[in-house]
């Protein structure tokens, strides 16, 4: 790679909505990084294949192509930054510029989480770092938290609203006592959330970031394919009145969690109790709240996405990198293991063995995770229902911590709602297709993981 004394050179592959807060923030912005960092950073070459388009920011003459090579393959840009999201050819470009010895920086989750295991492998060989900082959180420096503000914890449990959509429509739903589908379209209009909202409302997007964030607070490879994912779709706005009756806001979490049995990755619909900050966090920003053994609880928050606040973010990997450039290193601070494959049970993460969080790099299963549930059956109005449903709950070791029933439907089915205690997940499942097959239960059951102390 070629230096110019204090002076760095990037490139940008996309000039979209990321591309061009981050555009706007290198030329913008320059005189601060330079007086903090005592830096140049040049920004050289924006390729896209719309060139003509207006972002309301003022280049230098020569700056835009629509050839990514331009930028991928010129011998004096240091960073490529790739902002194009998708798949193909992200992948393609971002494995280019690695073997022309090139950095990069990355706000694609997607991609990291699907293909991130062999694109962190190549760039260990080639000797160069990935920054993506961008991909989790916007705004949020939760990769740093990680990775350097917590790096004398063992992690025992991070939880993340890490979709700004998912967050909208649930507070939307809790405010308005709209249901889903109004929230949705509202979100929709506002542009909050795509024409085709698949990868927020089935969870597909945090499922993306967990696995990131997984990987760096337990070292394992990135797992994607291993993550429970859960969507939005099936919460009603029923449910949301009852969780607030019992105290609780329901949030689609993302969830990681080091146990005696294994790590758990999930992302589903949970209800938090009211008191806890994450529980708080409303309409399109994101939280990320991370358990260390040393450190206690913290939770970081911030807007999860927009032009700026994730601009913001690569800029700062941008920096990072270039500071290691100038000192002549990379790779100063531990990233996303590069080993393909999941390790094998017996291997330990660092914890130990009697310490919280102890367990081996397995990854568990959903039906193996134990948690409070909330239970909503769609029972006929008659005598001995609760005394049914619940006999069947205790008989898979299911108690129950409290019970809603309202309305009166002569002949017809009403809800029953019952809060339960601690149990594991497998004999829930079991309990509930019990259920669900007497004639006094209407419908199928509604379930929802709780989350936070049963005091």
């Amino acid at each position: 790679m070629t230096m110019k004394k204090d002076t760095v050179s990037v490139g940008i592959i996309g000039f979209g909505t990321v591309g061009s807060g981050t555009a706007r923030i290198l030329l913008e912005n320059a005189a601060v990084i330079r007086e903090r960092t005592g830096i140049i950073i040049t920004l050289k070459r924006i390729a896209d294949l719309d060139i003509t388009r207006d972002r309301g920011i003022s280049l230098p003459e020569g700056v835009l192509t629509t050839d990514a090579a331009a930028v991928i393959n010129d011998p004096e840009i240091d960073v490529v930054i790739e902002l194009m999201g998708g798949i193909h050819p992200a992948k393609e470009f971002i494995l280019e510029a690695i073997r022309n010895r090139k950095h990069v920086v990355t706000a694609n989750k997607a991609l990291l989480a699907t293909e991130g295991n062999e694109l962190f492998a190549e760039a260990e060989r080639a000797g160069v770092e990935i920054g993506f900082e961008a991909s989790v959180a916007g705004g949020i420096p939760i990769i740093k938290v990680i990775r350097e503000g917590l790096v004398a914890n063992r992690i025992i449990a991070v939880y993340g609203i890490i979709n700004g959509t998912s967050n909208y429509i649930f507070t939307k739903m809790s405010d308005e006592k709209v249901d889903f589908s109004t929230a949705l379209k509202e979100a929709q209009r506002l542009g909050y959330a795509e024409a085709d909202p698949t990868f927020d409302i089935e969870g597909i997007d945090s499922a993306h970031k967990l696995t990131l964030l997984a990987s760096l607070a337990y070292g394992i490879p990135l797992s994607y394919d291993d993550v429970y994912k859960e969507g939005i779709t099936k919460i009603t706005a029923q449910d949301i009145a009852f969780a607030s009756e019992l105290g609780y806001k329901v949030k689609l979490l993302a969830i990681t969690k080091a146990t005696a049995e294994g790590i758990e990755m999930r992302v589903h619909p949970t209800m938090v109790p009211n008191e806890y900050l994450i529980s708080k966090v409303d309409g399109v920003f994101n939280a990320v709240y991370v358990e260390g053994d040393a450190v206690g609880s913290t939770l970081y928050y911030g807007r999860g996405a927009g032009d700026m606040p994730t601009g913001s973010a690569v800029v700062a990997d941008v920096v990072d990198i270039a500071r290691n450039i100038m000192c002549g290193g990379v790779t100063r601070i531990p990233g996303i293991t590069a080993k393909v494959g999941v390790p094998e049970k017996s291997q330990t993460f660092g914890i130990g063995k009697d310490a919280p969080g102890a367990g081996a790099k397995k990854i568990k299963r959903i039906d193996e995770i134990e948690s409070m549930y909330y239970f909503r059956f769609s029972a006929l109005d008659e005598p001995g229902v609760l005394s049914k449903i619940s006999g069947i709950l205790g008989s898979y070791n299911i108690s129950i911590a409290s019970v809603i029933q309202k309305g009166r439907s002569i002949g017809g089915s009403v809800p029953l709602v019952v809060l339960a205690h601690r149990s594991r997940e497998k004999d829930v499942l079991n309990s509930i297709r019990e259920i669900d097959a007497l004639p006094i239960v209407s419908d199928k059951t509604l379930f929802i993981r709780v989350e936070g102390s049963e005091a």
